[in-house]
């Protein structure tokens, strides 16, 4: 799909980078630079935001005390930063269309400015990948800003209780708002930490389950010996110790929702049973010689490479295929770095409240997060995602709690490590890091590579390797998802689904027996890609 030059700043498609197959964009598709307040000495203001559409047709905007004028998503009463410590000099941005690059200008402000931890002097250019990824810019003590993409705010979509308008967060709300509507299961992936168990929840409030039973099960808490009883029940003294009849959990969630989490941890004699559960409706609990009807829809989730799992044996394959009727891929917390103020805000508000403290303002010279502080957490890498900015709201509202006058900004550096393998692989929501050593700074992120480094033969095998997956291509070639779906744009070779003709699509199916991953595996497309043009011509997956 041909972009215009301006693409790379002001403008682009807002494409979901998952899948090889973008559709034509519409007005509604398109996003904008936009700037999102992360500090302010007002929480209330934090998260607002303005989009900048006059850097696409290059002309300038003014960054001061007074201007531009925020607001919050949906919201129609703007107002600017009004910060003192802020001139109302303004900084000056603008678009540097050839370049593809956004500028920043100091003008005859003396605001102090730093830019992705540099310093501003006369002026500092951004190219189009660090706008795509977020840059920071302090103005001062206690203003931080981030530039980044944004598509258009709409409130079409349910919110679902999700606290975020990135375009992440959008396209999430869009993907559970089709899933709703569906009867098949639900296959969520998503790294430790991103939410899944609320965007289950999410999926089964909304729907005509809404009010049924909910349950919710951690297969990789179950015991592998007691699995299938766990799971399917069991008669009085099926095994040693069975003292009585036990239900299990797909009786129990019959007429509603089994929510079966860390679903890559199934013990290997239990994957049939379950796939069987599935394709029939039927469980057979351990110990009986007979089935029981249920009606039960399984919502999964995992954080492990399934596709990987199924290929080395350790996960059945035909089981996957089966659990991912629908799939829906969280995003990771860096892909959604303008929420972070807001999810700050949000869980410092519900910290405070547990407390006894209901008032989120500490003093109108004083914010909970510094400009440096709102800095170093928009630009962390979050191994544990929204888990982990959770514990750091955690801990600044225990600090201002036990001492109003305490340090905040220090509070906050043991959560802060270069590596959180404990935010990562525990299931608990109340995880904090037990590092007893702070930091000395935030992890440099490692450095992404840019498209023309990146060989044509690379590119390919990277691709097949991942069944054209981009989330995992990207992070194999060590590019960002937004310069892969360029990458894979520049190169006419390379098929999206939304190019497929109908015949060929009956045809790869029919040659696999209806199997639609094998047949995006010989399209040369991804699964997800071949799904949504099956949708689109009217096919039906079997």
């Amino acid at each position: 799909m041909p972009r215009d030059r301006d693409s790379k700043i002001g403008l682009r498609l807002s494409t979901d980078t998952r899948f090889v197959d973008a559709a034509p964009a519409t007005a509604a598709e398109l996003e904008v630079s936009a700037l999102t307040i992360l500090a302010h000495p007002d929480p209330r203001r934090i998260g607002q935001i303005v989009t900048l559409p006059e850097l696409r047709s290059a002309e300038t905007v003014r960054l001061s005390r007074l201007e531009p004028l925020f607001a919050a998503p949906g919201a129609n009463d703007p107002e600017p930063l009004a910060e003192p410590h802020l001139s109302r000099k303004p900084l000056i941005l603008s678009a540097d269309i050839a370049a593809g690059e956004v500028l920043i200008q100091r003008g005859d402000s003396p605001t102090p400015a730093i830019v992705n931890g540099e310093p501003l002097g006369k002026r500092l250019s951004l190219d189009g990948a660090a706008i795509a990824d977020g840059a920071v810019v302090e103005l001062g003590p206690h203003v931080a800003l981030l530039i980044h993409l944004q598509p258009p705010l709409t409130v079409e979509v349910p919110r679902f209780g999700l606290v975020g308008d990135s375009g992440a967060m959008m396209r999430l709300r869009r993907e559970i708002e089709l899933a709703v509507g569906l009867e098949t299961p639900v296959l969520l992936r998503g790294a430790s930490g991103t939410g899944k168990e609320l965007v289950a929840r999410a999926v089964h409030d909304a729907g005509p389950r809404a009010g049924r039973p909910w349950v919710v099960v951690n297969m990789a808490a179950v015991p592998p010996a007691l699995a299938a009883a766990e799971l399917f029940g069991a008669r009085k003294g099926a095994y040693t110790g069975a003292d009585r009849s036990k239900e299990g959990f797909f009786a129990a969630a019959d007429g509603g929702t089994l929510f079966l989490d860390e679903i890559g941890d199934t013990p290997p004699e239990v994957q049939p049973l379950l796939l069987r559960a599935l394709e029939s409706g039927e469980i057979q609990p351990v110990g009986s010689a007979r089935t029981r009807r249920v009606d039960v829809r399984v919502i999964a989730a995992t954080d492990a490479d399934l596709t990987s799992a199924a290929s080395a044996g350790r996960f059945r394959t035909p089981l996957l295929h089966r659990l991912a009727g629908w799939e829906i891929r969280l995003p990771a917390l860096t892909e959604r770095r303008g929420d972070i103020g807001r999810l700050l805000m949000h869980f410092l508000e519900h910290e405070l409240g547990q407390l006894g403290d209901e008032d989120l303002t500490i003093s109108t010279r004083r914010p909970w997060a510094s400009a440096p502080l709102a800095a170093r957490l928009a630009r962390y890498d979050w191994p544990g995602n929204v888990r982990q900015l959770r514990n750091v709201a955690r801990r600044l509202a225990i600090t201002h709690h036990a001492d109003p006058d305490a340090a905040l900004d220090a509070a906050v550096e043991p959560l802060l490590t270069e590596s959180s393998p404990q935010a990562e692989s525990s299931p608990s929501e109340n995880h904090e890091s037990s590092s007893a050593e702070p930091a000395a700074a935030i992890p440099v992120r490692r450095r992404l590579r840019k498209p023309s480094e990146v060989s044509d033969d690379e590119l390919l095998a990277a691709l097949e390797a991942h069944d054209y997956k981009l989330q995992l291509a990207a992070e194999a070639l060590g590019l960002s998802r937004i310069n892969l779906y360029r990458l894979i744009d520049s190169r006419p070779d390379l098929r999206k689904a939304t190019d497929l003709k109908q015949e060929e699509i009956e045809t790869a199916l029919s040659q696999r027996d209806g199997d639609v991953e094998a047949a995006a595996a010989d399209l040369r497309v991804s699964s997800q890609g071949l799904k949504r043009r099956m949708s689109a011509l009217g096919l039906k997956r079997h």
